[in-house]
């Protein structure tokens, strides 16, 4: 007993915390700095706690009935979590300022959505995976029409949720139909019944609904019709947000399971994932040519990310496995970073979502500039910065793997990928803008913090990825693993 309250006190401290967040936000005049920054220290102190915990609990402990876990794989996930939620919470700051709507309401659903990640991390059990899964789902529905007078808010909202609703249906369709199969939701009996033989059509197909329903939450191809509407109409935070957190935790599960639990079958998934794979790389990068909303360009370079990720699925093992979790972290700070700039050239004066309005930024804000240069680089897996050390783990694993023409699309998708990423580099630096001259970025502190922890962080992964490659090999603790 003292062991389960232990093992989820990191959770049960975000969750309380987000509800103190909650209540110290009813009625008006709170300050968004205020709650922010209470917001922030709550992630620091379940971070905290999550070392402490991580520290007195054996990895191989399994609590709550068996369905929690809090091993290297859930504490590393746990950790990326931790980290976009908090940025996201500092590029949200401003713009909470400059928009005349609740701060306390937006941070505590931020709050709650980060403890479904975290367990949806920990679960070792498809119940618990499921409802640490809705948990998210919810608030990040929520989240995406949280600026309700505004339309486009309001379709984000509703195509999220409904597409949503759908694929959590097929989701326990599938969860169910290995239950059935199998006589359990316990991962690690479930490897053990398709180890001994071979899988059933009803497990089978049930392993097929259960990645239909994962892959939307990664906005994998055919599963991605929701993005590109959604990320443009939700508050730009929450896109960042969005782009970043619910999908490292939605490819912590797709690992936990698949490369975990279901590695006995793995013929029986692994040409599907495959497929998937290199359809997401290609229609994600050819969709992204066409646009001219940056803020739909990164949702089609979102897609197309989700599928480099992929590719570590399919190549599978430890290498493959660690190239995911490495991926994950990179992409993280590389996107935060990305949309940190399009939320500040909307701050100040910029319309900041068409290509066209970046036109000039250099002459005017060689700094800014030279950081969105540095963002768009890593997406598009550039040297030095992390974005190419992130692929070229993630290629090398796939190559050994056997995956030669997986990588082959991968690359040449990259290749097209820079096109795309150089339009707004070419705006930048080879246009000049029109119109009234735009205030100094300077104003918006908080959102240039973050947006610089992010620069950091890339050029600092790109130089000197060894640490940071051992963390994640450190986080192989799903298994069977082979």
């Amino acid at each position: 007993m003292l062991g389960d309250i232990l093992a989820v006190l990191p959770e049960t401290v975000l969750a309380l915390l987000g509800m103190v967040v909650l209540l110290a936000g009813l009625g008006r005049g709170r300050s968004p700095l205020t709650l922010g920054a209470l917001t922030i220290g709550s992630f620091l102190l379940t971070g905290v706690t999550l070392s402490w915990v991580a520290g007195g609990i054996a990895p191989d402990d399994r609590f709550m009935f068996g369905m929690f876990a809090v091993d290297r794989f859930a504490i590393f996930f746990k950790v990326v979590v931790l980290l976009s939620s908090s940025l996201a919470v500092v590029l949200s700051l401003d713009y909470l300022k400059r928009h005349d709507y609740r701060p306390g309401e937006y941070l505590s659903l931020l709050m709650f959505a980060t403890v479904g990640m975290m367990t949806m991390a920990s679960g070792v059990n498809l119940a618990a995976i499921y409802v640490g899964l809705e948990l998210m789902a919810l608030s990040t529905y929520v989240l995406a029409g949280y600026f309700r007078r505004e339309v486009r808010s309001h379709e984000a909202a509703a195509k999220y949720f409904v597409l949503g609703a759908l694929s959590s249906g097929i989701l326990l369709y599938g969860l169910s139909l290995l239950y059935g199969a199998t006589g359990s939701l316990d991962l690690a009996t479930i490897s053990g019944k398709l180890a001994a033989g071979k899988p059933s059509m009803a497990a089978v197909a049930g392993m097929a609904l259960l990645a239909c329903g994962f892959l939307f939450k990664v906005a994998a191809v055919p599963f991605h019709m929701w993005t590109p509407d959604v990320y443009e109409g939700a508050p730009t935070p929450i896109t960042a947000f969005m782009s970043v957190g619910p999908k490292a935790a939605a490819f912590a599960i797709l690992l936990r399971v698949f490369a975990g639990a279901l590695a006995p079958a793995e013929a029986s998934w692994r040409p599907l994932m495959w497929g998937v794979a290199a359809l997401t790389m290609v229609w994600g990068n050819i969709a992204a040519l066409t646009q001219d909303n940056v803020k739909r360009m990164l949702a089609y370079s979102s897609i197309a990310h989700a599928g480099y990720a992929l590719v570590g699925l399919v190549a599978g093992g430890a290498a493959g496995v660690q190239s995911v979790l490495l991926y994950m972290l990179i992409y993280t700070v590389t996107n935060l970073g990305a949309f940190g700039f399009v939320i500040l050239l909307e701050s100040r004066g910029y319309a900041g979502e068409t290509v066209a309005d970046y036109a000039g930024l250099a002459r005017k804000h060689p700094l800014a500039a030279f950081g969105m240069l540095l963002f768009l680089l890593s997406l598009g897996g550039i040297p030095p910065t992390a974005g190419f050390m992130g692929k070229l783990y993630l290629f090398a694993a796939a190559i050994r793997a056997g995956h030669v023409w997986l990588v082959v699309i991968a690359v040449l998708m990259s290749a097209v990928s820079m096109f795309y990423y150089l339009r707004i580099v070419l705006q930048m630096y080879l246009r000049d803008g029109e119109g009234v001259e735009p205030a100094p970025l300077v104003a918006s502190a908080w959102t240039e913090r973050a947006i610089w922890v992010c620069a950091l962080a890339v050029l600092v992964i790109g130089l000197f990825p060894g640490p940071f490659a051992a963390a994640a090999q450190a986080g192989l603790g799903i298994m069977p693993l082979p």
